[in-house]
């Protein structure tokens, strides 16, 4: 079991290798409901000259299928993934979100639970099919989610905590001494971080990065804006892990 384990983790990192030349802005989180979304939407809004392309990845558990976000009969090796290009800014989705927001394209790769690694062949052909805006540059991809850490090492990784909320993902507390920087939603007071909840989070993590306080509602701050502003304008690319 551990070497077809394994197998599927070096097969998945050779199909990270593949893909597309880009500056990989990687937006995730601990939980659900703390802004994530709402955070991409903002980097994108907040530089429409990179010319984003803007995704969401999302990992099913047990019943749900992946072709579709429904319950289904399916067995647990069929409908492992799938993906599509948002065309309508008005259909709910967050992947609309982000065209409304100003992405001039926007994904969105559904895998079951333990599958992204099968995902990253329908995400390498779908990237592979964008146009770079002249002049030549890499694409600026900027993906909400966690686990696509496991395969790739973004540019940028910025990680949303929000210190009242208990629950924390695996994917997320696994991926959080590689963020960059956090994106406090509260608790983050002259600089100190008051009484998070999380005892299973060591706490060097939290005060070894730079974090910034944005409560919701509140404007992308500045720092965070000059950061991505900076990446955009240097010229990197994405390496596999």
């Amino acid at each position: 079991m551990a070497e077809v384990e394994q197998s599927r983790t070096q097969l998945a990192q050779n199909e990270a290798a593949r893909l597309p030349q880009m500056r990989l802005v990687v937006v995730g989180g601990h939980t659900r409901s703390i802004g994530k979304t709402t955070l991409v939407c903002e980097i994108v809004a907040a530089l429409p000259q990179a010319g984003w392309i803007a995704g969401k990845i999302t990992q099913y558990g047990h019943g749900v299928c992946a072709q579709n976000g429904h319950d289904c009969d399916c067995a647990p090796e069929e409908h492992i993934c799938a993906i599509e290009w948002e065309t309508l800014r008005d259909s709910g989705t967050d992947s609309a979100r982000f065209l409304a927001a100003g992405a001039r394209k926007s994904f969105w790769l559904r895998t079951k639970q333990g599958y992204l690694a099968e995902g990253l062949p329908l995400l390498r052909t779908a990237l592979a099919e964008v146009e770079p805006l002249p002049p030549v540059e890499p694409l600026n991809v900027i993906i909400e989610s966690n686990s696509l850490l496991q395969f790739l090492k973004p540019n940028l990784y910025v990680a949303v905590l929000d210190p009242s909320k208990a629950d924390f993902k695996d994917s997320a507390r696994q991926m959080l001494d590689r963020a960059h920087v956090y994106v406090f939603r509260r608790g983050l007071e002259d600089s100190e971080i008051s009484a998070p909840v999380w005892t299973m989070v060591p706490e060097r993590f939290l005060r070894e990065k730079p974090s910034f306080l944005q409560r919701e509602g509140e404007p992308l701050p500045e720092p965070l804006f000059q950061l991505v502003k900076r990446l955009m304008e240097t010229p990197l690319s994405v390496h596999e892990r």
